[in-house]
């Protein structure tokens, strides 16, 4: 596996890719990589003959006082995973190469809407971070496909937005949430975990399962269930910050006759902050 931290050798080394007529699939990580990290890593491999992992912390999505400085730096335990899983590249860009005007001075991507809301009502600015620095990971290396996780499942939505609405060549691939056995979904911020609250962590997703069970069930009273399963979380520890009910396509309010759905939701539990989601066809 190659390792670049610069747009020169990063373009040449995929020219020559390139050349080979080989098809190239992106999966842009912040690093401190686990299983999940591991399965998009697989699922590229299925889209694409080349395979590229970048690795970076993003500075421009970390609001004030969030875990920018704290957040997991693990590059030399992430380069034997990916050598393992097989990936062709890592990209591991310093900040001159993302932003070379400086932060203050970065053009900003903004998705209107579905950035404001959920997630990016809890953390403002957080996504015109995320779609700033995928776009610039997309210029950069123009791939044929890129893969991300459905546990950020406004994430990624916003980001096939912004590559339909440029009209970037590239092909969105979401990949299915990974879980530990007891169905907590596997987050880089779980390490933030005591252990009674690793233990309680996985009532999150239970709550999001018998919400999305409901649904299937015929349950159409939408703020009945947003209300009950808030509360469930709460009696459980969890500081809620949403818990709803959306449209899968657009997480707009869904109509009583609206057949693809989806449950969302973030809570805090201690210093970490989870977030994850049940899509539900009815």
């Amino acid at each position: 596996m190659l390792t670049v931290d610069n747009k020169e050798d990063l373009r040449a080394q995929l020219n020559e890719w390139r050349h080979q007529n080989d098809h190239i699939a992106l999966v842009a990580t912040m690093g401190n990589l686990h299983k999940g990290h591991i399965a998009l890593v697989k699922e590229a491999r299925e889209h694409a003959e080349r395979v590229v992992v970048s690795i970076y912390v993003n500075p421009t999505q970390f609001g004030p006082g969030e875990d920018f400085e704290e957040y997991p730096r693990t590059l030399e335990r992430d380069v034997r995973r990916l050598k393992s899983a097989g990936a062709d590249l890592l990209f591991a860009p310093t900040d001159l190469t993302m932003y070379p005007f400086g932060i203050e001075n970065a053009t900003v991507i903004s998705v209107p809407g579905l950035s404001q809301n959920f997630c990016g009502a809890s953390r403002p600015g957080h996504f015109d971070g995320v779609t700033t620095v995928v776009a610039r990971l997309f210029s950069l290396l123009v791939p044929d496909v890129a893969v991300f996780g459905q546990k950020d499942y406004q994430q990624q939505l916003l980001i096939r937005h912004m590559t339909e609405d440029l009209s970037l060549p590239v092909r969105i691939v979401t990949s299915p949430t990974v879980r530990e056995d007891d169905g907590l979904a596997m987050s880089s911020r779980n390490s933030y975990l005591s252990a009674d609250e690793r233990q309680r962590a996985p009532e999150l997703y239970a709550a999001l399962s018998a919400a999305g069970e409901a649904l299937q069930n015929g349950n159409r009273d939408f703020e009945a269930l947003e209300e009950g399963a808030a509360d469930r979380l709460r009696e459980a520890g969890f500081d809620v910050e949403y818990f709803a009910v959306r449209r899968a396509q657009n997480l707009e309010v869904p109509d009583r006759d609206c057949d693809e759905l989806v449950v969302l939701a973030a809570a805090r539990l201690g210093r970490a902050r989870l977030i994850d989601n049940v899509v539900v066809t009815v």
